[in-house]
């Protein structure tokens, strides 16, 4: 069943131009695409991010195309395990969304499609930011064990419609996410995933996030 599914997605490693860098990135493309999902990877992760790979493998099944970066250069990387020092600088991040989103509105096999974001941990707070700057582009949001409340005052200016996806053993990021859904403006829902933790590693919760995270892509970039 995997091959059959691999065999009908077209795989790319890009390179993206991003807020005056150029990052690297793994592009699929199922056949018969209804949307491309830029994720937004969050502190000390990348485009290698397991977890990621997962819930993206799963959206390429059900025809979303997808695109994993590293928001961040390898000189930038290195000195963010010393010191923490980029991930939590979301307007570099955000900025670094808006580029990719903008390689994706001119690269011919993307252009045409609705775009999503899905970004975890402090790449939700990312997204959020760079989707206040797409209004235009960006159809909808995803949040996993995200940091939403680190798009501050920008959350009432968020247009694209929303999903909020908590562990519900995650206490601190539940009322951080809880925090930042009574600022929302838009469509939005928060959705609690029982038993998962921050990293979502008990047996089957990933699977949720990426089916919660499927459906929502689906009724919102379909429609774009």
């Amino acid at each position: 069943m995997v091959d059959r599914i691999d065999a009908a997605v077209e795989k790319h490693s890009v390179r993206v131009s991003a807020d005056e860098v150029v990052l690297d990135g793994d592009l699929n493309l199922p056949r018969g695409a209804i949307g491309i999902v830029l994720f937004a990877h969050g502190s000390g992760s990348g485009r290698h991010s397991s977890r990621n790979r997962y819930v993206a493998h799963l959206l390429n099944e059900r025809k979303l195309a997808t695109l994993l970066i590293d928001l961040l250069t390898m000189e930038e990387e290195r000195a963010d395990r010393d010191t923490g020092s980029y991930r939590f600088n979301i307007a570099l991040l955000a900025d670094r969304l808006v580029g990719a989103t903008d390689w994706l509105t001119e690269y011919k096999d993307t252009r045409t499609l609705g775009i999503g974001y899905f970004g975890a941990s402090t790449g939700g707070g990312a997204a959020l930011v760079a989707s206040v700057s797409r209004a235009d582009k960006i159809r909808a949001v995803v949040s996993r064990g995200g940091r939403p409340d680190l798009a501050g005052p920008l959350l009432p200016q968020v247009s694209a419609p929303t999903l909020l996806i908590v562990g519900g053993n995650d206490g601190p990021v539940i009322e951080m996410n809880r925090y930042a859904f009574l600022r929302l403006q838009s469509v939005k829902e928060m959705k609690i995933v029982p038993g998962a933790g921050h990293l979502f590693e008990e047996p089957g919760t990933l699977e949720e996030v990426a089916r919660l995270a499927a459906e929502w892509f689906r009724r919102y970039l379909a429609a774009a």
